[in-house]
């Protein structure tokens, strides 16, 4: 704080000087005679008098006439007596000045600024979900009164959508109209919103949306994924491994998008009843891979000590929210990650289902269970079938179990907010 108020001085102490340079450097007073005054506006206006008459602009009789009446007006002022002009510095208006500018600045700091800020340990102001919502309603309020700012529409939809207002955010879009033409990541976001609003059915307007993004941009990574997940849920299967495994040359395999990626192609080849061959995923990047704390900290094992085996029942209370065709997961993985390391799939018509979890179902060479001493491992039913946890999902509780364990019991029992 000190600093802010010694440079806000010295500010202050720069514009006085400023002011009064000509005070203050003058070496001593300038008198200036009026009749030297005179006399030189006299010259100048005679020298244009002869410019004029030499250039035709003025005619003879008026040239004589302007220069008797610069004769006579220069015999009338030398006919009065001289006086002088002092230039002297103003000392009252100086020192009113000096006073009254610090104190105006002060005063408008503190009605304008923010002398809050000045303290260092002062509250600090952090933008809130509740400012969020202010500052989108007063956009959206805005909007209302310039129903032609494209731009803006598009602005709100975005807005809408991180506010969890997807009904909102698909109509602010439709407001937006043609700035989305050209625009692929706003035609995605907008296809995934139309999309979710229709409960994940991707037939319409969604798809047309997919469409069009991926003309505007054939790479455009949101729109691929959106166009293999609506063939997929259309049990196009073969139509979503061609647009993921194209999808899977633009992303970094070593990402939580990659693998998710990754699983959801082998997914689709699980559907065809087929397994996905290795050319079909992009190698994983060179360097270490990190399963989380216990990665690597285990010898290899093999037979039953390399797996675990249990269980998966589906709790009464939740049977009419799944159907017989959906899809049953059985996920394991090394703790602290998020990739799994074997996953069973089934239907729920097969449940209460016996699982056992080992290197068979590895997803990668280098994620495998038997490299792991602990293993989490919970189950998952969907209807979709899609790798990545949806709204809607039923779950069970996450448990933590040895490599080896066996009869253990996976209650799904909870819905995925």
């Amino acid at each position: 704080m000190i600093g802010f108020w010694v440079g806000g001085v010295f500010a202050v102490l720069l514009v006085l000087a400023l002011l009064f340079r000509p005070f203050l450097l003058k070496s001593r007073d300038v008198n200036v005679s009026r009749r030297q005054l005179n006399a030189a506006i006299y010259r100048d206006q005679l020298v244009r008098l002869d410019r004029d008459r030499a250039e035709n602009t003025l005619a003879e009789a008026d040239y004589e006439q302007a220069r008797a009446e610069l004769q006579r007006r220069v015999i009338d002022d030398t006919a009065e007596a001289d006086a002088t002009s002092t230039l002297q510095a103003p000392k009252k208006t100086m020192l009113a000045v000096g006073l009254v500018l610090p104190i105006v600045a002060i005063g408008l700091y503190v009605l304008l600024g923010s002398p809050a800020t000045l303290q260092p340990n002062g509250p600090q102001h952090a933008a809130t979900a509740q400012d969020m919502v202010r500052l989108t309603e007063g956009l959206a309020k805005k909007l209302e009164k310039e129903p032609d700012n494209l731009q803006g529409w598009a602005m709100l939809a975005r807005s809408y959508k991180m506010l969890g207002r997807n009904m909102e955010a698909e109509m602010a879009f439709v407001r937006a109209g043609a700035f989305l033409d050209n625009d692929a990541q706003l035609l995605a976001v907008y296809a995934d919103l139309a999309a979710t609003n229709a409960n994940g059915n991707f037939a319409g307007k969604p798809a047309q949306l997919i469409e069009k993004a991926l003309k505007v941009d054939p790479d455009n990574a949101m729109a691929l994924w959106l166009a293999g997940t609506a063939a997929f849920r259309g049990n196009q299967y073969e139509a979503a491994i061609r647009i993921w495994e194209r999808l899977i040359q633009l992303v970094d395999p070593g990402s939580e998008d990659g693998r998710m990626l990754q699983g959801s192609i082998e997914a689709a080849y699980t559907a065809l009843g087929k397994t996905a061959p290795k050319a079909a995923l992009k190698a994983p990047a060179k360097g270490p891979v990190v399963s989380g704390p216990d990665t690597g900290s285990a010898p290899q094992k093999s037979g039953n000590e390399a797996s675990v085996r249990g269980q998966v029942e589906l709790d009464a209370a939740l049977k009419s929210k799944a159907g017989p065709n959906d899809t049953v997961m059985v996920i394991a993985r090394a703790p602290g990650s998020r990739m799994p390391v074997a996953v069973v799939r089934a239907n729920v018509s097969e449940l209460p289902l016996k699982f056992t979890l080992d290197d068979s179902l590895a997803m990668s060479p280098q994620a495998r269970i038997s490299m792991s001493a602990q293993i989490e491992v919970e189950a998952r039913i969907s209807k979709s079938g899609m790798a990545q946890p949806e709204s809607g999902d039923l779950i069970s509780t996450v448990q933590t179990v040895k490599l080896g364990a066996s009869g253990v019991k996976l209650q799904v029992n909870k819905v995925r907010p």
